[in-house]
């Protein structure tokens, strides 16, 4: 069993994020998205440590009425950052509505917000000089359980390498209320919790990531959710013409 000291991870992190602001933005500011659950909670927390409070930006934003948008409220007060609250729903009414002459399948409509919102973070990042943060983490990206050029997308990602178990860990290290560390991702579309849709629990697949243990069937259940959502991960593939390039810093 792999052993993950929370106290070295989160100052290493925290000292990283500063490190990169230092050298890709030394007078911006962090902003992100901020929904309410987990992974924008620690990643806002993190950027707080790196950089202060008077340096991230936090952008709450509902697509109509949002049920649970009293926990983001309540993440940006713990952690007295600035903060904007931006519906969504018209822009994404506007271009379902662009799309009438289109069969729009289930996964378009289901992907669209947070594309949607992707635009949004980055408009009020460069509005307000700043660098957009990727709040993804490991078990998510894992399984694909992210929207391509949505939440998969950012400036810097401060927890994509660290799993579902271990960026609750960091979060209680951070000081976070417990209600935003442990709350119960829901898609917002179905109703259904993120376990619910994926067919398996976290702790499963963080057990799978870091120690290799997972039941035969699980196993092979993942891997294939992993192989068909590689691309997520990876740069856009471009051609190579092996022209010469001559320019360089």
């Amino acid at each position: 069993m792999y052993n993950f000291d929370v106290e070295e991870k989160t100052k290493e992190c925290i000292l990283w994020l500063r490190n990169w602001f230092d050298e890709n933005g030394k007078d911006c500011k962090a902003v992100l998205g901020i929904s309410g659950g987990k992974d924008s909670s620690v990643a806002a927390a993190i950027c707080v440590e790196a950089l202060g409070k008077d340096r991230v930006i936090g952008v709450l934003m509902p697509c109509g009425q949002q049920e649970d948008i009293d926990m983001s409220r309540k993440l940006v007060d713990h952690l007295g950052i600035e903060s904007y609250e931006i519906n969504i729903k018209k822009a994404v009414d506007g271009i379902l509505e662009g799309l009438e002459e289109i069969e729009v399948t289930k996964q378009t409509v289901t992907n669209l917000p947070a594309r949607i919102r992707m635009a949004t973070v980055y408009a009020v990042s460069q509005s307000k000089n700043g660098r957009v943060i990727n709040t993804c983490n490991l078990s998510e990206d894992w399984v694909g359980y992210s929207t391509r050029y949505g939440d998969t997308a950012g400036d810097v990602s401060p927890l994509s390498h660290f799993t579902v178990k271990e960026v609750k860990e960091i979060g209680r290290e951070l000081g976070l209320p417990e209600e935003l560390v442990d709350k119960v991702p829901i898609d917002g579309l179905s109703g259904k919790t993120d376990e619910e849709n994926l067919g398996f629990t976290y702790e499963a697949l963080d057990r799978y990531i870091r120690e290799g243990v997972c039941e035969e069937e699980l196993k092979k259940r993942i891997d294939s959710i992993h192989r068909r959502n590689l691309f997520k991960l990876e740069l856009m593939p471009a051609f190579q013409t092996k022209l010469p390039v001559k320019a360089g810093l």
